[in-house]
């Protein structure tokens, strides 16, 4: 057991928890549980069954799965916080996907609780998926927990733009707030880049908070070889004219967001306390600090919640203490340094990779999948929910990103 002394007492969590793995209506589901003095907190991940082979047949399998999965832990539909969709076709599946989860839905009484959900081409490196769904749910365990839907004002005539909304939760002492493929008008990649950020800003305000708040951000491009100076260039000028220092933590990848006429997306995550916010950027000896070379996030972002201390760590690739990457062309030589880096990055906090509770690694190219799955298994960066997607990565000579939420026990005060 790790040890957490806090004004002479202590709270103790298994050092190298297992996550369950659960089979249910077909699909295969990794579950981690997190037990805190004020919620569960799970964070599962849902493949569908391989003997479906179509994408509604496997969405209604999923949303079944899901379903069953959180009324075993206590909770329900109402409890999800955020949900993402991995789609293998997003154009020719993402209505029939819809349709299957509201079918779904509707017949288990719970359509009208919106968590932030994101759906993104990425397709899984399951060949037989044509999606996969991460999920992440809050159930009370002491005082309650209120979730409050935030509605955001549409950017556009489209009807993505019109579903845009956030999600507020109050936990004790501390508001979080969770929104998902927010976008922002405009013809250029700068401008729709600006607009997004300035959409999660009035969500913010109308949820009594401000960007400052915001600890760890996502940012899905459709073309991202074309698009990613000009994201960089838009969002430094937004963090500056906010005075936003640290930066949050983030990912941004290649994507495609629902919305034809919108290239980028973004999803944010913001925590807001009663008491002063303990919040730490992460850094590691093995890498150099992103905004050295434009890109303006930390490597990672250590938050004292009320519930845990988390750990988001960004995106991280085989990248070298100078910015440079490492190891151009030798696909085994990059995961490994991926690996090292994100270790360091933990080690620093204290934490392992025993502590992850979710990861999503980015895969380039495809093909190489086999050796992907062999490199996660030496590292042993495994006992998690793990997304495995085929996704550009921001730099043309990268070939696998990963980024991942880590979990230590709640410091008291």
């Amino acid at each position: 057991m790790k040890p957490v002394p806090a004004g002479g007492q202590r709270i103790e969590v298994s050092p190298h928890p297992v996550a369950d793995t659960i089979e249910t209506h077909g699909c295969s589901v990794v579950l981690r549980r997190l037990e805190g003095p004020e919620a569960r907190e799970l964070y599962f991940h849902c493949q569908p069954p391989a003997e479906i082979t179509d994408a509604r047949g496997q969405a209604e399998a999923i949303y079944r799965a899901i379903l069953s999965v959180l009324a075993a832990n206590g909770g329900s539909l109402g409890s999800v916080v955020t949900e993402t969709v991995f789609l293998r076709h997003l154009r020719a599946n993402v209505a029939s996907v819809r349709e299957a989860r509201h079918r779904v839905l509707a017949s288990h009484g719970g359509t009208t609780h919106r968590p932030a959900t994101s759906e993104i081409e990425q397709p899984p490196l399951n060949e037989c998926a044509f999606l996969e769904v991460s999920i992440q749910a809050v159930l009370p365990s002491q005082s309650p927990v209120r979730f409050e839907p935030i509605e955001a004002r549409p950017v556009c005539a489209c009807a993505e733009c019109a579903r845009a909304h956030g999600l507020r939760i109050h936990i004790g002492d501390e508001t979080r707030f969770h929104a998902a493929a927010l976008c922002g008008p405009g013809k250029s990649a700068y401008e729709q880049t600006l607009g997004m950020f300035c959409l999660a800003e009035e969500l913010l305000q109308q949820a009594g908070m401000e960007f400052r708040d915001v600890v760890r951000t996502w940012i899905h491009l459709r073309e991202i070889d074309r698009d990613y100076a000009e994201l960089n260039r838009a969002r430094r000028e937004f963090f500056r004219a906010r005075g936003i220092d640290p930066a949050p933590a983030s990912t941004g990848i290649g994507g495609g967001p629902v919305p034809e006429g919108h290239d980028l997306c973004l999803g944010i995550y913001a925590v807001k306390a009663g008491r002063p916010l303990v919040r730490t950027v992460m850094t590691s000896p093995t890498l150099n600090e992103a905004p050295q070379y434009g890109a303006d996030f930390v490597r990672g972002t250590k938050v004292v919640e009320t519930n845990k201390v988390a750990l988001h760590v960004s995106g991280t690739a085989s990248i070298d203490e100078y910015g440079r990457t490492a190891h151009v062309d030798d696909f085994d030589a990059q995961a490994d340094r991926m690996f090292v880096n994100i270790a360091a990055l933990l080690e620093r906090q204290h934490a392992t990779f025993g502590d992850v509770v979710s990861a999503i690694t980015y895969l380039k190219h495809p093909a190489d999948a086999r050796r992907l799955r062999e490199k996660i298994s030496a590292a042993g960066f495994e006992g998690f929910p793990h997304v495995l997607v085929a996704a550009p990565i921001c730099r043309p000579d990268l070939l696998c990103e990963t980024e991942a939420l880590a979990v230590l026990p709640p410091m008291l005060r």
